[in-house]
């Protein structure tokens, strides 16, 4: 069977070829999005998944070896915690999300591992670790889509950004490349392609269009945003080498993530004690605020839940001026619940694309707590990753040496008006489409995927 699978920051999806035409796969009840997102109860239990979805023979036996101590901690967990060898102990999207919010303090989360996949300097420990973590995910999807189909995937096409990262972008895309070809070749993929996803999103825009035009396909995930100019249209579709008609690929690693991080510091971090003093009159220091939301910063994350961060934490508790407030940001670092922060910012950023205002609630947080945040305070907020993506569309542009005859806006925070506003503004009076903001991506690379392997 063939396939195009979209493992996006927020969420995965996948698509296959049925009677040459795209049908998606319902990959979490009757939805065809799966949220990126993993918890298990124990980190090793991870490994024991992908090692249990492996098919028998040499690779899973390789891959036992390997992971031989992890093994051994997934199987003492299941011991001491009286877990059967048949009950799960990894679960994913919705269901991850649930068990996360039953138990943040206990087990392992990860919310958006794509994020992390182009970060450079790593140790060995972490990338292997990534590998366990996305060859999970995959073999889910993959072991979904068979119980659906009936049928095994043996080509498919992955979509990638343009840059997985802001840093050493070269060595950060092969890492990242590799780690999700290891994954598919673990879920048993034979046949794997990479595409970028605003030209996967573009593909998906052109079988829309009556007659040739140049396109700037502006593609806002979760982690990244991209953008693309091409020729496309009824004497572009059908060619099975589109080369010649891109004409500039851009791309930076600031998505959906940083707007929900930038609108949290901004808007739900003051009620954490950030930018508060102590009785001293000194600022409380910004930074451990800053750590907490960035959850897509593996240091952020690993200084947050340090051992110095958590005893610095208790001695600025005793001498803020407001500790109500700081005892906020304790409680969030103590039951890990800095997740559940980023979950209601995001929340509210996609409220605000159909209302001006929005009661946020932070009950996990505290009872009864909510803040009410307005489309303007989001506005000033995401001002600085909202100016990065202008200059994206900028240079998209210069690179091309063209001006595009239509705009094609696709992606989750595609959706937000303050974005479709900055773009009008930026660009001027030529038009401004939308489309599946979510499922233009596996669209596209569905379709990509009919056209190079039948």
């Amino acid at each position: 069977m063939i396939a195009g699978f979209d493992y996006g920051t927020s969420n995965c999806a996948l698509g296959v070829i049925n009677n040459n035409s795209v049908t998606r796969v319902a990959l979490e009840q009757d939805s065809h999005y799966l949220p990126s997102v993993v918890f298990a109860e124990c980190r090793e239990a991870i490994i024991e998944h992908v090692a249990k979805q492996l098919p028998s023979g040499p690779k899973q036996q390789e891959y036992q070896s390997q992971r031989a101590a992890q093994l051994r901690l997934a199987a003492n967990f299941r011991h001491e915690q009286g877990i059967a060898a048949n009950e799960t102990l990894v679960h994913f999207g919705a269901a991850a999300m649930a068990e996360y919010k039953l138990a943040p303090d206990e087990g392992f989360f990860a919310k958006s591992p794509k994020s992390f996949l182009g970060a450079t300097g790593l140790n060995i420990g972490h990338l292997t670790f990534f590998e366990d973590v996305v060859s999970a995910m995959m073999m889910q999807v993959n072991a979904t889509t068979a119980q659906q189909t009936g049928e095994e995937i043996s080509s498919v096409v992955i979509g990638r950004p343009v840059n997985f990262s802001s840093l050493n972008t070269e060595e950060g895309n092969r890492q990242a490349i590799q780690i999700l070809s290891l994954a598919a070749k673990r879920s048993g993929y034979k046949n794997i392609e990479f595409l970028y996803e605003p030209l996967a999103a573009g593909l998906a825009f052109e079988q829309s269009l009556t007659q040739d035009q140049l396109v700037l396909v502006l593609d806002i995930g979760g982690g990244t945003s991209d953008c693309t100019m091409m020729h496309m249209g009824p004497s572009y579709k059908n060619k099975t080498d589109r080369s010649d008609d891109f004409l500039a690929h851009c791309g930076i690693r600031t998505g959906g993530n940083d707007l929900d991080i930038a609108l949290a510091a901004k808007a739900i971090m003051p009620l954490m004690g950030m930018q508060s003093h102590t009785k001293d009159g000194l600022p409380l220091p910004a930074k451990m605020f800053w750590n907490a939301v960035r959850i897509n910063d593996v240091n952020a994350q690993t200084q947050f839940y340090s051992p110095e961060n958590i005893r610095a934490a208790e001695d600025i508790f005793t001498h803020a001026k407001q500790p109500e407030l700081f005892q906020r940001y304790l409680h969030m670092l103590k039951y890990k619940k800095n997740f559940s922060i980023i979950k209601s910012s995001e929340q509210t950023k996609i409220a605000l694309s159909a209302n001006t205002l929005h009661t946020t609630d932070l009950s996990d947080i505290e009872t009864d707590l909510t803040i009410d945040i307005s489309r303007d305070l989001l506005s000033q907020a995401i001002a600085q990753p909202l100016s990065q993506i202008e200059q994206l569309l900028k240079e998209s542009i210069q690179s091309a040496n063209a001006k595009p005859d239509i705009i094609f806006i696709t992606g989750g925070s595609g959706q937000s008006p303050i974005i479709r506003q900055a773009t009008q503004q930026l660009l001027g009076d030529i038009k401004i489409v939308d489309g599946d903001h979510f499922g233009s991506v596996v669209t596209g690379l569905t379709q990509w995927a009919g056209t190079i392997y039948q």
